[in-house]
């Protein structure tokens, strides 16, 4: 029988808000906290905002990020008590997520490089439709796509804004990206693609100079870019802990019943 992990040295991550400094607070006072060089475990206390700039923060350090939730959504983050939780990081479940890697290559020629946890998603910049070509894999897929954008989703932002696109949900472990556009103009009936998690996905910006596009990773946004090109990075492994019964398994299977 494997013991349970220690996670006798917590750092602790607030947001601004007064309730997450109230825990903080609290936390820090009953539990101590480390600098996150030296912690075993990161707790973060906010809401997913935080969540994901915590994980944008610790992406290559392996340590794992246990969120409480002192937010609004918190669809990433656990229940928050001050109760015995040492306890609850001992027993919390992991999963590993891989984030995606975005090469955005702007009308200049400049190449910038981000990871995003969420999705990868591309935008009109102005009150014309961007017009977009799709490759999957180097395969030419759709010629030409009219739309307010199009985005490329990991499981874990499958419930953020690809759901309010009318994208799937993915669960936690599914080999998937969701390739979902954003208020499809032509073809209008079209509602997106799964793809496995291997795919190279690039998008090409069609009359660029008419029509300008801005990719955004997460919260990096370049402007005026002619080319994207998404894949996930496996190099990037990313421990998130959840309490038995509220894992990110759970709270997506529950979402697509509508609880």
């Amino acid at each position: 029988m494997t013991s349970p992990k220690r996670h006798d040295r917590i750092a602790f991550v607030a947001s601004a808000s007064t309730e997450a400094q109230q825990a903080l607070a609290q936390l820090t006072q009953m539990y101590g906290t480390v600098d996150p060089d030296d912690a075993d475990v990161v707790v973060a206390l906010g809401g997913d905002g935080l969540m994901l700039q915590t994980l944008h923060e610790h992406m290559h350090s392996g340590k794992p990020i246990y969120g409480m939730n002192r937010g609004t959504v918190g669809f990433l983050m656990n229940e928050f008590s001050s109760v015995d939780l040492h306890t609850r990081l001992a027993a919390a479940r992991e999963s590993l997520i891989h984030p995606l890697l975005m090469r955005a290559t702007d009308i200049h020629g400049t190449v910038h490089l981000h990871h995003a946890i969420n999705e990868v998603a591309l935008f009109r910049q102005t009150n014309q439709a961007a017009c977009l070509r799709i490759l999957i894999d180097e395969h030419e897929r759709m010629a030409e796509l009219k739309a307010d954008g199009i985005l490329v989703a990991t499981p874990a932002g499958s419930t953020a804004y690809n759901l309010s696109a009318q994208g799937p949900i993915l669960p936690i472990n599914a080999a998937l990206l969701a390739l979902t556009p954003i208020s499809a103009f032509r073809p209008r009936r079209w509602r997106g693609a799964l793809l496995p998690n291997t795919a190279f996905v690039v998008i090409e910006v069609l009359e660029c100079d008419k029509r300008p596009v801005a990719a955004v990773a997460d919260h990096d946004e370049v402007r005026d870019v002619r080319r994207v090109e998404v894949l996930t990075d496996k190099t990037i492994s990313m421990r998130m802990l959840f309490d038995p019964g509220h894992s990110l398994e759970e709270r997506i299977l529950r979402e697509q019943f509508g609880y």
